[in-house]
């Protein structure tokens, strides 16, 4: 039995295509279902159902699948233990961010961190709430930086800050003479949310106390784009509520248009998040310590009101 051959056996397991776990683990096919299949006769049990489309895992399968995973991460950890006795910080290190934070987060401390730690080879994925969490705990991403908090039992998370919630109204609106919005002053129905799935308007619909139930819409927006949130806006077709990062570049005629909460302000929680199994931890301490230190500057609030993404 070999670390390699338990890497193929992770690879058909999450696939279910051993052409596709192949190509995946940069092997050809028939070196990796050999692999297999000596892993199989060794154990003298089948792993695999072949006889299926898609592959299935057997029972006992994917009792071997479950510990292979424990045996692969600790091998991992000897690597990362030696690199950390060397004072190492370099390799492969994929981060994955959710949209309504990667526009806004990314430029401010990407530079400043390629340039700190030029041996780390940096992959930067966009992906949802519910992908991140998916890929962390199958290892395909080293760290995540998402909305909290997630209470999932395997993730840690690291709060790197705060940012609240800003109203955009324009003209002519209800609220336009408002000086400063409390949760009471939204209405639902009235605020222009990004499609479902995104995990900033699940934090709109808690701050307005209301559920997905409550809602009337009279038009289906299929956009995560907060752009597209303030030109509807603009049209007169209700007010929206915008992370307070998204506020900082907008021009002198939309800026007039930001109506700020009372304090606390509702913010929304944003962190690093990571594996329990802190794999690669040098590295996200690293990014860590960067991007907590590059917002520091940019986000002075101290009174927030945390709105959880979680739906209640």
């Amino acid at each position: 039995m070999t670390i390699t051959q338990l890497q193929y056996v992770l690879a058909v397991a999450e696939y279910q295509n051993f052409t596709l776990a192949a190509e995946k683990s940069f092997v050809t096919q028939p070196t990796l279902s050999m692999q297999v299949q000596k892993l199989e006769e060794e154990l003298d049990i089948i792993i695999f159902d072949r006889g299926k489309k898609p592959i299935t895992i057997t029972e006992v399968g994917q009792k071997i699948v479950n510990q292979a995973k424990n045996i692969v991460n600790e091998a991992n950890r000897i690597k990362d233990i030696v690199d950390q006795e060397k004072g190492f910080i370099g390799g492969e290190f994929i981060l994955g961010i959710i949209p309504t934070i990667m526009p806004t987060l990314l430029p401010m401390f990407l530079k400043t961190f390629i340039k700190k730690y030029p041996k780390v080879n940096l992959i930067i994925k966009e992906q949802s709430t519910e992908n991140l969490i998916r890929n962390l705990q199958d290892g395909h991403l080293d760290a995540a930086i998402a909305a909290t908090p997630l209470e999932i039992e395997f993730i840690k998370e690291r709060p790197l800050y705060y940012e609240p919630f800003v109203g955009y109204v324009p003209q002519l609106h209800r609220l336009e003479k408002v000086t400063e919005l409390s949760p009471g002053d939204l209405d639902i129905n009235d605020v222009l949310l990004l499609r479902d799935g995104h995990c900033f308007r699940d934090g709109v619909i808690n701050l307005c106390n209301a559920s997905k139930s409550n809602l009337k819409e009279q038009f289906q927006l299929q956009s995560g784009s907060f752009e597209t949130l303030i030109n509807l806006a603009n049209e007169g077709l209700g007010m929206t509520l915008l992370p307070y990062l998204n506020t900082l570049e907008l021009d002198d005629k939309k800026r007039k248009n930001l109506k700020f909460f009372k304090a606390p302000s509702p913010a929304r929680e944003v962190s690093l998040i990571y594996h329990k199994s802190e794999l690669k931890i040098q590295i996200t301490e690293a990014l860590y310590d960067i991007i907590a230190g590059v917002i520091r500057g940019a986000i002075t609030f101290q009174d927030v009101n945390i709105v959880s993404p979680l739906n209640k």
